[in-house]
């Protein structure tokens, strides 16, 4: 780009942000969020669907809807994360992201480096005003913003909220087109969080078990639910608690479970087709979409607003729903959604009047379920996306559908020999577990059986005390529900609820992990569901997670995938993320033992050809590229 275009670029950007700002202090509303041509994309949808679920919809219609949700729905999100949680009133702020952005001059990054606009110091790490910080976020080439994040005016303020695309695609570093489905494995969404405002609006993704020791300040007094007076916590105190936990989440890495535990999992791709159950315990196993939707579910109406589960805050979480809600809302950065405890006015009372979606539970477009408000196997929350016009569960169906199409790309390596690697890979009896066109037995396998970190597989444990039998709204119901519909009860076999009581973690089981699908390999280092096994081109200084991707440095997809099947080299990662810092104890690499090594009769070049087999899958019936 010469400096003539390079300047008329900047200018149009800045002039389209100046416009918002006078649009927004006149009252008018505005939305903007990047979605790509199919010029812009570097690996196209699949065109082979013979192994779909009968009775799913993969109309052109509904893939289409599924695409443009994607990309751009964030079902109102931009309210928790902007006016809430204050993601961008500290260091972190969306002026100086669009500075980023109007630097790059249109040539795209996969880790958007944006300038401190104040100093932050979390745990024993401290920030400095000016320095410029890796955010991880990808922008697409001739972008105007980082991908899946929306930018909206509202309310006279500037907002930004993300879509799934923020997490589940990213950005090729050679060409500045976008890879659809490749999870966005350096995103610094830990760091993102902590760097807000009221970060402590997200303490149940932490492993703070009780707000009892931060119940200092006698004039934060407030009734709850049951008329009695309580206490809400420092918002000081507890926003450097969680502050310091949730900066200790890896990059690419995010906890989406409400455990009293401060263990994240990796993002996971969304090369989806083959590969139920969803989730990396399978805890999407029924519903549309081989439980696909119930996993899409999940991560938006529980992830995304954390107001969303004041209903089951009493009976999962063991904290007053009043209590509950006072907590997110005592510190929240706007104005208009603070909670002032010297008031006479109940939380609830308060969030019913600014709630911008009053008529639902939530600040986000949500609906109840039929289960409302227990929870079941197709909703931890006992709430789903829907928003008004549509129909119950079409967003959400849409988008399962579309990423079964998700293809993925060709890995950027040489590979030969791929028979000789499939017969390694069988010999060596990887084939019990990943078999099939997808390489997986589509079973969930007990925590003591794969031997992995085994805190994330109990992480819908307490959802057990507030559990009930799974039900669905018919697909033609509108959203908003009418009053005296009834649901559909969904089926479950004996072998789904025995799978199920393993994905969810409930009694008597210690909970499980799936068996992923092996097709995009090359493209998801680091591996394992807490992304602790990571390695990068250097085996002697880049091992662990600490050395790698909290450094900035990409984890290597062959030593990482080595390190997978050489007990020598993972004992050295495992040893690397128990003495690291700056992570959470549980991500640890740990378990997964089965080897391919020279002590299990494997030669290292046999290691090697079996590892260029598995990056060289495609997906079935897909014509090579």
């Amino acid at each position: 780009m010469n400096w003539k275009k390079r300047g008329l670029w900047l200018i149009s950007i800045a002039s389209g942000i100046l416009l918002l700002g006078a649009w927004g202090l006149f009252g008018g509303e505005f939305e903007f969020i990047y979605s790509p041509s199919q010029a812009k994309i570097k690996n196209p949808e699949k065109t082979n669907l013979a192994q779909v679920q009968s009775g799913d919809d993969y109309s052109p219609e509904t893939l289409e809807l599924g695409r443009k949700m994607f990309y751009g729905e964030t079902f109102g999100n931009e309210v928790f994360f902007t006016d809430i949680l204050g993601a961008f009133d500290g260091p972190f702020t969306l002026a100086n992201i669009t500075k980023a952005v109007m630097a790059l001059a249109g040539k795209g990054t996969t880790n958007l480096q944006v300038e401190l606009a104040e100093s932050f110091t979390v745990g024993d790490k401290t920030f400095q005003r000016g320095e410029l910080f890796d955010t991880g976020l990808d922008v697409p080439k001739g972008a105007f913003f980082p991908l899946g994040v929306k930018i909206k005016v509202a309310d006279g303020r500037l907002k930004a909220g993300i879509s799934c695309a923020f997490c589940h695609a990213a950005v090729d570093k050679k060409t500045g087109d976008i890879l659809q489905g490749v999870s966005n494995t350096d995103l610094n969404i830990g760091m993102i969080l902590a760097m807000g405002t009221n970060t402590a609006s997200y303490f149940s993704h932490t492993d703070i078990k009780s707000l009892q020791d931060y119940l200092t300040d006698p004039s934060r007094e407030i009734m709850d639910s049951k008329g009695k007076r309580v206490l809400l916590p420092d918002p000081e105190a507890l926003e450097k608690a969680v502050d310091r936990q949730i900066a200790e989440w890896p990059r690419g890495s995010i906890d989406t479970t409400l455990d009293y535990k401060n263990n994240p999992v990796q993002i996971p791709d969304t090369f989806t087709l083959g590969d139920h159950p969803y989730g990396w315990s399978g805890q999407g196993l029924i519903g549309p979409y081989q439980g696909l939707s119930a996993a899409i579910n999940n991560a938006h109406a529980q992830n995304t607003d954390a107001t969303s589960q004041m209903e089951i805050s009493g009976p999962v979480l063991g904290i007053d729903k009043e209590s509950y809600l006072g907590t997110l809302l005592q510190h929240a950065a706007t104005p208009r959604y603070r909670y002032d405890p010297s008031t006479s006015e109940k939380p609830s009372e308060f969030m019913k009047r600014v709630d911008p979606t009053r008529d639902v539970i939530g600040l986000n477009e949500l609906v109840p379920t039929p289960f409302y408000p227990k929870i079941s196997y197709v909703s931890s929350v006992s709430l789903f996306q829907g928003t008004p016009g549509y129909r119950a569960w079409e967003q959400v169906n849409a988008v399962s559908a579309w990423m079964n199409t998700n293809l993925v790309p060709e890995p950027e390596v040489k590979v030969t020999a791929k028979t000789a690697g499939r017969e390694i890979f069988e010999r060596a009896g990887c084939i019990a577990c990943h078999a099939g066109d997808y390489l997986t037995n589509n079973r969930v396998v007990p925590v003591e059986e794969v031997g992995t970190e085994p805190t994330r597989a109990k992480g819908f444990f307490l959802s057990e005390k507030y559990f009930s039998e799974p039900s669905l709204w018919s697909k033609d119901t509108p959203v908003p529900v009418p009053p005296n519909v009834k649901p559909v009860p969904l089926r479950v076999t004996d072998d789904q609820r025995n799978q199920l009581m393993l994905a969810w973690g409930h009694s008597p089981t210690k909970g499980g992990y799936k068996v992923p699908s092996l097709l995009g390999l090359y493209w998801s280092a680091p591996y394992l569901h807490d992304g602790g096994v990571a390695v990068g081109r250097d085996l002697e200084k880049q091992i662990g997670v600490s050395e790698t991707v909290q450094k900035g440095i990409e984890p290597n997809p062959f030593n990482s995938l080595r390190a997978m099947v050489d007990r020598r080299l993972r004992e050295r990662v495992v040893e690397a993320n128990r003495k690291a810092k700056d992570i959470t104890p549980h991500v640890t690499g740990e378990g997964h033992a089965y080897w391919v090594d020279e002590e299990s009769g494997f030669t290292k070049e046999e290691q090697e050809t079996m590892i260029y087999y598995l990056f060289s899958i495609q997906d079935p019936g897909e014509k090579p590229r």
